[in-house]
């Protein structure tokens, strides 16, 4: 596999509002998107994160549908379980978001906007090429980062799953967990995916994943 390098960040500052400002939405009518990011009904983040719902009641029976781009511009959607009176957020990252719908009525005022989180495009492995794989995370500004990987493959045709529900880990190099600074580690295994989450911080890391060549058979 050639080297392929994915960039996550630099992140604006954060706003628990930026996409919608405080209501109490009904499941008949929705989120009215309204933040300091919107136009037209259309919320466009600086760069693809996740999105924040902040509820002030109990939530954690309802579920919110959120609907928009990732950072190709393609269509993404994902479903979320709610919490009570607790800020929880999305899975996925999201460029744009165009709707968001509940379950059922809110159960008090609720915000939507977004934190310091934030992933790198996935990263697709050779599956018939070696397994070891030369990594170097390169960091500009401050942040704090992961490198995280998967077995799981949404496109699996015996065992998909939902991209939103894919179950990433941490790297098992504790250099490359929670990290602040530039590193170089591996893999001796090829895992599925692998990706960069920013965990804190408005700076970027630039990430070079090489996989050696060719299996011999």
């Amino acid at each position: 596999m050639r080297p392929v390098t994915v960039t996550v960040g630099p992140l604006a500052t954060a706003s628990a509002n930026n996409i919608c400002l405080t209501q109490t939405p009904t499941a008949a009518a929705g989120f009215t998107i309204n933040g300091a990011l919107a136009s037209g009904g259309v919320a466009t983040l600086d760069t693809a994160r996740r999105v924040l719902i902040t509820p002030t009641g109990n939530e954690s029976a309802n579920t919110f549908t959120i609907v928009g781009t990732n950072a190709s511009n393609m269509p993404q959607t994902e479903v979320i379980s709610g919490l009570n009176a607790t800020a929880f957020y999305t899975n996925l990252d999201f460029k744009t978001v165009t709707s968001i719908a509940l379950a059922s009525n809110a159960a008090a005022a609720i915000t939507v906007g977004t934190n310091n989180v934030a992933s790198s495009s996935w990263v697709r492995f050779d599956d018939y090429a070696l397994s070891q794989t030369a990594i170097q995370a390169t960091v500009s500004g401050t942040v704090t980062y992961s490198i995280q990987q998967t077995l799981q493959d949404p496109s699996s045709p015996t065992n998909p799953v939902n991209p939103y529900s894919v179950a990433w880990l941490n790297t098992n190099d504790t250099a490359g967990v929670n990290a602040s600074t530039t590193i170089q580690s591996s893999y001796q295994y090829s895992p599925a995916y692998a990706k960069v989450t920013i965990t804190a911080g408005t700076g970027s890391v630039s990430t070079v994943f090489t996989q050696f060549g060719v299996a011999p058979y």
